[in-house]
């Protein structure tokens, strides 16, 4: 599901910042041996995302948690449906519920709005890219509710792909130079990563297939019509994306010219958190 490294990494560092030297909510009041449990009920329909984050959070604080899903992460649900049920000590619940809500509510906003988007691509050739576009050090529950909700997932980062967009274009001086700056140092490094190109013109992508040497050509700010016209000029020597000013309203025109991908940092940025709680049972 996730980089089980980064995603440990990702839970410590919150449950640090939540609980700092103490719940002293729950250390002031309640036993250390209770033990209690608690079920997620849902508030809002939607599309379910988070529920092996939930289990992953609560076993990382007690491995003696007894953790019963209900429903599974890409499923619908609708208000008044359990998510799922947890015994554990009741230390543990109650300093867990507010980072696994917090988890859930962001992830099924993500998961629902992509749902929308995938909806909309359903019967065409073209996929949803998500973007970088994401909250700093919560890109990866970000990523993976985007995969949850049916979308495809770009690249992680910095490191694990090389996209000349615009501005290295013009600090490189040109496509040309960028292109073949990076296929040296690709080769100096010996790193194996796909390059992507971002073109701003027909001249842009006219340039690109004369260097070649690449992967995925972005079509950026491209309309449709457009969008047309570079497709043919690629001729499918390479992957496409369609990237800028693409939303619900205006997706299918740009699924209908086939390009292979579109990206749209909105599934993300844009996402509403759905409402769930933490219920003692």
């Amino acid at each position: 599901m996730y980089q089980e490294a980064a995603f440990t990494a990702l839970i410590r560092n919150a449950l640090a910042e939540d609980i700092g030297s103490g719940d002293h909510s729950t250390l002031a009041c309640i036993p250390a041996s209770a033990r209690g449990g608690a079920r997620l009920k849902i508030k809002e329909d939607g599309i379910l995302a988070g529920i092996e984050v939930a289990e992953a959070i609560f076993r990382m604080l007690d491995q003696s948690s007894i953790f019963k899903p209900l429903k599974k992460d890409g499923e619908k649900m609708t208000a008044g449906e359990t998510a799922f049920e947890i015994e554990a000590s009741v230390h543990t619940l109650l300093m867990g519920e507010r980072l696994v809500l917090n988890c859930m509510q962001r992830m099924s906003g993500i998961a629902t709005l992509t749902h929308s988007y995938v909806e909309k691509l359903r019967g065409y050739h073209t996929r949803l890219l998500d973007t970088r576009k994401t909250t700093p050090n919560f890109r990866l529950l970000e990523k993976e509710a985007v995969r949850i909700g049916g979308g495809v997932n770009h690249r992680m980062g910095l490191y694990d792909m090389v996209m000349l967009k615009d501005n290295h274009i013009d600090f490189a001086g040109g496509i040309t130079a960028a292109v073949t700056k990076t296929v040296a140092y690709l080769e100096e490094k010996q790193l194996p990563l796909q390059i992507e190109v971002e073109t701003r013109s027909l001249e842009d992508v006219k340039e690109v297939l004369a260097v070649g040497q690449v992967h995925r050509i972005m079509l950026d700010n491209f309309p449709p019509q457009q969008i047309r016209e570079a497709l043919a000029l690629i001729g499918g020597r390479y992957e496409t994306e369609a990237s800028g000013g693409i939303n619900l309203g205006n997706l299918e025109e740009y699924a209908e010219t086939g390009v292979d991908y579109v990206s749209a940092g909105a599934i993300i940025h844009h996402a509403v958190s759905l409402d769930l709680s933490l219920k003692a049972i």
